[in-house]
């Protein structure tokens, strides 16, 4: 019995050599650029660790907040403020920081997403995940983040999504400082004056 605990022992330490040694010879050969495309190994580990990362009794939390019509419209609304300009509207993760950070923005509505349990994607929303692009959307104590616990009910809903639900939240992005000095220059042209702020009645050329 102690020689093939022995021998499983050393299984393990050998494999973990070797893949500290790919993941070193990863290092060498491609840097830490973002842009490059993680192996499936790279991701399968970044993916374990994440799981064991999370305390067994949070994984099996039960979402507190009743499923809803509002519930749900809450969190489209705080996903399309918060979380869009990385995961897009759809939460495919296509927009220009989604596919540059490393690893890149997962498309949340895959299975590797939607196969986590509500307490997982709570805690990740709550607590983010280090060395990587993902914040820590959560403040204060968890029991009483329900707005994290209403994006884990619109996460669920991503692969459901329809089209107008997703012009609801173009609305709802946030404006980027072009939009805001257009939007800003229409509104002096509808109020009748020019750049300067003066009027433009009877002016001439």
């Amino acid at each position: 019995m102690k020689a093939k605990l022995f021998g499983a022992a050393v299984l393990i330490v050998i494999a973990g050599l070797g893949m500290l040694s790919w993941l070193g010879y990863q290092l060498f050969t491609t840097g830490f650029s973002a842009k490059t495309e993680p192996h499936a190994l790279e991701i399968w580990m970044a993916r374990q660790i994440r799981h064991l990362a999370i305390p067994i009794d949070k994984r099996n939390l039960a979402n507190p907040v009743p499923l809803t019509a509002e519930v749900l419209r809450e969190g489209r609304a705080h996903f399309a403020d918060h979380c869009a300009v990385c995961h897009a509207n759809d939460g495919s993760g296509q927009t220009p920081i989604g596919k540059n950070v490393y690893p890149q923005a997962p498309d949340l509505r895959l299975r590797e997403t939607q196969s986590m349990s509500d307490g997982e994607l709570f805690w990740v929303i709550h607590n983010g995940i280090r060395f990587t692009a993902m914040p820590a959307w959560g403040t204060g104590d968890p029991e009483k983040d329900l707005d994290s616990w209403k994006l884990v009910h619109f996460t669920r809903h991503l692969p459901q999504l329809t089209q107008e639900e997703l012009d609801e939240m173009k609305t709802l992005n946030p404006k980027t400082p072009n939009e805001l000095l257009e939007e800003a220059a229409f509104d002096r042209f509808l109020e009748g004056t020019d750049t300067g702020g003066k009027s433009v009645e009877g002016h001439h050329h």
